[in-house]
């Protein structure tokens, strides 16, 4: 029998599989990495060098494909390999587990923020590490970056919780101001951190504050282009739009809004606050239209005229993608409906030359909309 070949041994090797797999889930092959991670834990075995990295990978992979219940499974016994976070990170050790157990807690509250706590605690362990080098390779800065932010979301994080969930514990709002003020030192760099102190300014009815703290946060990502990684995910800055209309900053929501449907002109909740938004400016304008003259004395109808067009898409959206929030699409019936009775009726031409907006090249989402109307 000829000898086999080292190359192939190794091809196969539970280190080389999950490579692989990492590859391929970073090209957005998430059936062959999820293959290729299972064959690896295979391989490597209970115990193994590499039981604690392939379980790590295969609960990543889990919430990737939406599969919640299968992630927490492998996270939780990434934890029983790894119950501090302490491992090197390079046999799947650190506080990611922690972290992603922390959001997908059936439970949320208390659970929640152990979970958090504890990816927080480990943050704050390789945070010290870094930091207490005499000096860093651009790699050690990156990494003390990277977990300096992920500690800052971390803090982030509860204080939502102790601000939703946990709101009726007595020390809430104390433990809130602890966590954004240690979020504010590790991580003043991140929007995240800023927009979570508004919330709490907000909770506290320190509006002024709040408003400085959502213009800190603004100031930090606006000029940047679509993908920087400063950028605010989606929803994170759907969450910063409410968040300036609560605090009226139509204006600033309003550009918020604008480049939210640029970058997604498929989002009902987008095209819903920028209706909103534009009542909202409309109804002010009406209401100090008795010390305007001129044109300024109709310039609420024009911004009505606007916000009716992205009530409108949000409607049409809403009823073609099946949108679950109800009181979403009621409140949009109602504000589109209320502003047709003081300006009339949409006027057909209106509606389409509105539906060209965004994508031109959305030829299927056109034809969809023609179908519906037709």
């Amino acid at each position: 029998m000829a000898p086999s070949r080292p190359g192939l041994k190794n091809e196969s090797s539970p280190g080389s599989l999950l490579s692989d797999a990492e590859t391929q889930f970073e090209v957005g092959n998430l059936d062959e990495a999820v293959t290729l991670a299972h064959k690896a834990l295979e391989s490597t075995g209970a115990g193994g060098d590499f039981e604690l990295r392939a379980l790590n990978l295969l609960g990543t992979l889990a919430v990737e494909s939406g599969d919640a219940d299968e992630g927490r499974s492998y996270f939780e016994r990434a934890v029983e390999l790894d119950e501090d976070g302490m491992a090197d990170e390079k046999v799947g050790g650190g506080p990611d587990k922690f972290l992603f157990l922390a959001q997908l807690s059936e439970d949320g509250g208390e659970d929640s923020v152990k979970w958090f706590e504890k990816g927080a605690s480990a943050l704050r362990s390789q945070i010290q590490n870094l930091t207490g080098l005499a000096s860093r390779t651009p790699e050690q800065q990156a990494s003390l970056d990277e977990k300096q932010e992920k500690l800052g979301g971390a803090l982030c994080a509860v204080a939502e919780v102790y601000m939703t969930d946990l709101s009726w514990e007595a020390d809430a709002e104390q433990r809130c101001e602890a966590l954004i003020t240690e979020a504010i030192m590790i991580a003043p760099g991140l929007p995240e951190t800023w927009q979570t102190v508004a919330n709490v300014r907000i909770s506290q009815e320190r509006v002024d504050e709040a408003r400085q703290s959502l213009k800190r946060s603004l100031e930090l990502w606006q000029d940047l282009p679509p993908g920087h990684p400063i950028v605010p995910a989606f929803p994170t800055r759907i969450g910063l739009a409410r968040l300036l209309l609560e605090t009226e900053l139509e204006e600033d929501a309003l550009r918020v809004l604008e480049r939210l449907v640029t970058d997604d002109d498929q989002s009902v909740e987008a095209w819903y606050l920028g209706g909103w938004c534009l009542y909202i400016v409309g109804e002010k304008q009406r209401d100090g239209q008795g010390q305007q003259n001129g044109d300024a004395k109709n310039e609420w109808r024009s911004t009505w005229s606007t916000a009716r067009k992205w009530l409108w898409q949000c409607v049409k959206l809403y009823t073609m993608l099946n949108y679950e929030d109800e009181r979403l699409g009621e409140h949009a019936d109602e504000l589109f409906r209320e502003i047709s009775d003081e300006l009339g009726e949409m006027p057909e031409g209106e509606r389409d030359n509105w539906e060209d907006f965004g994508d031109e090249d959305e030829v299927e989402m056109d034809d969809e909309d023609e179908e519906m109307e037709g």
